[in-house]
């Protein structure tokens, strides 16, 4: 496979070129002009930061890309899909909320935000993953199926159970419906916290496989023979009473993104904008973010999400770690760490390169890349 093309632009400015400009620039320079936007539904998938962390993107690079495709014909939206564990995000109401107090409402942003998978994280879709070995379907937010046109605006930034998180983590994690999150991070089926249930009898009406009842103390109990591990009652459960049963491998799980990514990607046009810049150990769903590791570097752009990440995870690894108050720099003070794997030494049981590998096997994108600057 010929190698594809990533286009980087770093961070000096001018009164001519200001940031936001530099993103529009390095986009077009990759070719995202060459997308037919003309009335098309374009999603824009982000992450609006969990309350709390200081970490993600700021809402002025959302208005920016909003502003771009309204000048190619395109309808946009900024969307993301709630969270599996219980925080600011993992329903609609609370993660409206969450990414207007960060900055992310049609005053600042340009354009309106809309939860992909519902109030709950159950309005989703099961789409076929061609060539998928760990998934047989994904389960993708609506508003991400329904869109014509996909844009990945990615924070790039370890995570400690991917190793990082970039564009397919945005995309093949950040698409995903409640139930869909729930089969990319466990390896086995949810189960029943006890002392947590309040017996309110939700996961029983909304189980589509009549796999929950209520015992005689009424608290919900699994039926593991009809259970087929879909989630719902965990998306539903507002007590930590159904939760996930364990937790899968890092390798799996990169695995399980990348034919995620895969399905939600099929027959979408799609751009890919990631940003190399207060690159944090752990993600932006954290109420906290440490300090970056790295200094900031850049703002890069591809068609190809494989070749993207792969580029920054270079990048990153061969850029002097920042000596002082971070999780590398107290721990390595006398050494630069080029060329080391940063994310591995900062979450040692996590394998990156996996997702990668198994994104281009299924037909993604490739490693392989050209660095245009």
């Amino acid at each position: 496979m010929e190698k594809a093309k990533v286009y980087f632009t770093d961070l000096h400015t001018s009164t001519r070129l200001p940031l936001v400009e530099k993103m529009k620039a390095v986009a077009k320079a990759a070719g995202i002009e060459k997308i037919d936007f003309k009335d098309k539904f374009v999603a824009i998938k982000m992450h609006f930061g969990e309350p709390g962390n200081l970490a993600f993107l700021r809402p002025n690079y959302a208005a920016g890309m909003a502003d771009l495709v309204r000048s190619l014909g395109g309808k946009p939206y900024l969307t993301d899909c709630n969270t599996l564990y219980s925080g600011g995000r993992s329903n609609a109401v609370d993660h409206l909320e969450s990414a207007s107090r960060n900055g992310f409402n049609r005053l600042s942003a340009g354009c309106d935000v809309i939860i992909a998978d519902g109030v709950k994280g159950t309005d989703c879709r099961e789409l076929p993953i061609e060539g998928g070995t760990y998934c047989k379907t994904a389960k993708i937010g609506t508003a991400i199926v329904d869109s014509d046109v996909l844009i990945a605006l990615s924070h790039f930034k370890g995570h400690e159970q991917a190793g990082f998180g970039g564009a397919l983590k945005n995309i093949g994690m950040g698409a995903a419906a409640v139930p869909g999150k729930l089969e990319l991070h466990a390896s086995a089926q949810p189960k029943i916290e006890t002392d947590n249930c309040i017996g309110c009898n939700i996961c029983v009406k909304h189980c589509a496989h009549d796999a929950i009842h209520l015992n005689a103390n009424r608290k919900a109990e699994i039926d593991y023979s009809k259970c087929v591990g879909c989630g719902q009652c965990v998306a539903l459960c507002q007590h930590d009473g159904a939760v996930v049963g364990s937790w899968d491998t890092s390798e799996n799980m990169n695995y399980k993104i990348a034919e995620y990514t895969k399905a939600v990607l099929k027959d979408k046009p799609h751009f890919h904008v990631s940003f190399v810049m207060n690159v944090s150990p752990e993600c932006d769903c954290w109420n906290h973010n440490d300090a970056a590791i790295i200094p900031d570097l850049g703002i890069l752009a591809s068609t190809d999400p494989v070749a993207l990440d792969q580029a920054c995870a270079d990048l990153v690894n061969n850029t002097p770690v920042l000596h002082g108050n971070n999780v590398l720099g107290n721990k390595h003070e006398h050494e630069d760490l080029c060329g080391c794997d940063k994310f591995h030494l900062i979450h040692p049981n996590t394998n990156w390169q996996a997702g990668l590998k198994h994104a281009e096997e299924i037909g993604i994108g490739t490693r392989n890349y050209e660095l245009i600057v």
